[in-house]
This record gives C-alpha cells, structure tokens and sequence, in this order.
C-alpha cells in the first residue's frame, strides 16, 4: 500500500532545500550503515560466525563479554535492520513537482 504525502511551499524555489534536506539524510543514513555493519564485522571477526548464526543460536554466557557485549552485538544488529528500512522508504520515495524549473 503506498501512502501520498503533500507538502505546500509558499514559493516553488522553497522545494529546493527540501529536496536537499532528504538527499543529506539518506547519505547520513548511509554513512550510519557502513559504520554499523563495521562494528557488525568486528564481531563477527571476534567469534567466527556471522551475525544470523548469532543471533538465532548464541547466548550472552557464549561471549567473553557476556551480557554487555551479547546487548550491543544484538542492538547493532537491530540498528542496521532499522536504518535500510528508512533508507530504502526513502530511496522509493517518488515525488512530483508541478514545475520544472528548479
């Protein structure tokens, strides 16, 4: 299902920062998942298993840092499924305008 959304500008130019606002998000966004699937990495590198295998079949009591490191290695995971999902909202996101002149 897809939802419309409609902004109102006073002024036509008032579209451009917007639609610089959203191009800088998604290159945030992007630079959060690079930075999130690094850490990812590091503890897939550590423990020799990738992070699916992880989180379906490990325990805190299976890492040396137990119940911390089990918390962040498990929290960065859910934090890079977040940040694709609103990447890839945006990177579908269409948008129309009624001039061309920009």
């Amino acid at each position: 299902m897809s939802v419309q959304m409609v902004i109102e500008l006073r002024e036509k130019r008032g579209a451009t920062p917007i639609l610089q606002a959203i191009e800088a998000y998604k290159a945030r966004l992007r630079a959060s998942i690079e930075r999130t699937r690094r850490r990812l990495a590091q503890f897939e590198g550590q423990y020799g298993v990738d992070t699916a295998h992880f989180l379906q079949e490990m325990a805190a009591e299976d890492l040396e840092g137990g119940d911390l490191e089990y918390v962040e290695w498990a929290g960065e995971a859910k934090l890079l499924e977040g940040l694709e999902a609103e990447l890839t909202e945006l990177e579908h996101a269409r948008f129309q305008l009624p001039f061309s002149d920009l």
